[in-house]
């Protein structure tokens, strides 16, 4: 004999929903990436007469393998020091002689606002992906000069 039991009751299974947060702080900052980090550009007057008593105007050209960038809205400034042969204006000096030529260094190609030795000058930029450095330099030729390649090494600081 088999005997069989149906049960038309129904079983029930108990959902429960609840909800939890997730978050993320993002600070502003910016990073200097690619290679040769330490040499961020140049910014080279070309080749002048060494009789030539006027001024030269050249622009800063970043490195092309790297990139600065910052966090949008992020509030950046560059300080300049003197260079490796400030006196009372940043010079260019000969590599083997005391001869220097004076250069001055401007946020614009207009050559109107000046880059102060040692002073935070505020940035601004349109693209935070990647931002290049305002800096115009107008090289002032003192007439006969000794002939020969003329140098100086700036350092440059990025504070955010």
């Amino acid at each position: 004999m088999l005997l069989l039991l149906w049960s038309t009751g129904a079983w029930s299974i108990t959902t429960s929903s609840t909800t939890f947060q997730v978050s993320a702080s993002i600070v502003a900052g910016c990073v200097i990436s690619g290679t040769n980090t330490g040499v961020f550009g140049t910014l080279n007057f070309g080749t002048q007469s060494g009789v030539a008593t006027n001024s030269v105007s050249a622009s800063y050209v970043q490195s092309s393998t790297i990139n600065l960038a910052c966090t949008p809205g992020t509030t950046l400034s560059m300080t300049l020091n003197g260079g490796s042969h400030y006196t009372s204006t940043r010079n260019l000096k000969l590599a083997s002689n005391t001869n220097t030529v004076p250069y001055y260094l401007y946020t614009n190609a207009a050559h109107t606002n000046a880059i102060p030795v040692g002073q935070a000058v505020p940035l601004s930029y349109s693209n935070a992906n990647n931002i290049t450095l305002p800096i115009y330099g107008l090289l002032q030729l003192p007439g006969p000069t000794r002939a020969g390649v003329y140098t100086d090494t700036l350092t440059v600081t990025l504070t955010w």
